[in-house]
């Protein structure tokens, strides 16, 4: 598999990709994968390793992510943060922490996940607590 390059894969058919897949990660494929996703990240996984794997930054960020139970704070916004939103008439108000963010004494894992639990509806966090504009 090392020897196949990304245009090989992108002619393979279901049953070379999980044969690559097998090779590759010496796991079955996860159910519920579609061929389009499985070209993508065998074409991923190929590049990597010919380049020398993830970029530092990113594999130390996920090391560090892990060593504090896999949670981590909003990107971009530091520990101690509070946000303030209104929404049909009442103020809530979100606090960010190194394990969350936490709402009505409640930790969530993202800002998109309280502004689900307020709205009821799919909304991204960000644009809904107004950092739209703001590097996340």
């Amino acid at each position: 598999m090392t020897q196949t390059s990304v245009h090989e894969i992108e002619a393979m058919d279901r049953e070379a990709l999980i044969a690559a897949w097998s090779e590759l990660f010496g796991t079955t494929v996860p159910k519920g994968l579609s061929q389009s996703f499985l070209r993508r990240f065998l074409a991923f996984e190929v590049q990597a390793r010919r380049m020398g794997g993830l970029p530092k930054g990113f594999t130390t960020e996920q090391q560090r992510r892990a060593a504090h139970g896999g949670q981590a704070a909003q990107p971009g916004l530091a520990p101690g943060t509070r946000l303030l939103r209104e929404w049909n008439g009442v103020s809530h108000v979100v606090e960010v922490t190194e394990q969350g963010i936490l709402w009505n004494g409640t930790r969530y894992r993202s800002l998109s996940a309280v502004a689900r639990a307020i709205t009821g509806a799919r909304w991204s966090g960000p644009r809904f607590f107004g950092l739209s504009g703001a590097s996340q």
